[in-house]
């Protein structure tokens, strides 16, 4: 099994749900940039769309967009308990915040690192980014996860996206709740190993 991924891009959630689950997987570095991967192949090869990630199976099947594929992961473990199960009230759940990280954060986050977006725009942008921030550190409240005490993919998915906010001048550092659920996370033994694989951290 392969993942293809950039550094610290949305790539990172799958990354650290394989490691979390314990999952065998070869990491493949592509360049979000030039679309090519360290041998020259053209990444469009791989996937049309040009984006990461990509999980790519031994059979050759491959699969796309990160709430999908973490989901994937999670159902290969159920015993490490990534996602509650499929058709239970919980799932909708973590399915529910995976739709509004990906919709309303992660895109959210998008044109701030897109040169090509107008300066006069950009703090527009960044205030209605800071309102979705402060709902989310409201729902935090009271919770170690976004689903409760249980870590789930939903939050490996919310730490690298809120991550993202020291690159684009969104300044997330007064939400308490987000703040100690970020510190949570970023303790974790497979957050650590996923980032220092993609040199993030030393």
């Amino acid at each position: 099994m392969k993942l293809y991924y950039s550094p610290g891009a949305c790539s990172l959630s799958p990354h650290i749900a394989l490691i979390e689950a314990g999952l065998p997987f070869e990491a493949v570095m592509t360049s979000t940039k030039t679309k090519k991967l360290a041998d020259g192949t053209d990444f469009f090869t791989i996937n049309p769309k040009g984006s990461v990630p990509v999980l790519e199976l031994d059979n050759g099947e491959r699969l796309t967009e990160g709430p999908a594929i973490v989901q994937w992961i999670a159902d290969q473990a159920p015993d490490k308990q990534l996602a509650p199960a499929n058709g239970t009230w919980p799932r909708y759940r973590l399915q529910e915040w995976l739709n509004y990280i990906t919709s309303e954060l992660h895109k959210g986050f998008s044109p701030l690192f897109n040169p090509a977006t107008p300066e006069d725009a950009k703090p527009m942008l960044r205030e209605a980014l800071l309102k979705r921030m402060a709902w989310v550190d409201s729902q935090l409240e009271g919770r170690d996860y976004l689903l409760g005490s249980q870590f789930s993919v939903a939050d490996a998915y919310l730490f690298v996206v809120s991550n993202w906010g020291q690159y684009v001048g969104v300044d997330v550092s007064g939400f308490a709740h987000l703040g100690a659920f970020r510190g949570r996370v970023a303790a974790r033994p497979a957050v650590q190993a996923a980032m220092k694989a993609e040199g993030l951290i030393k």
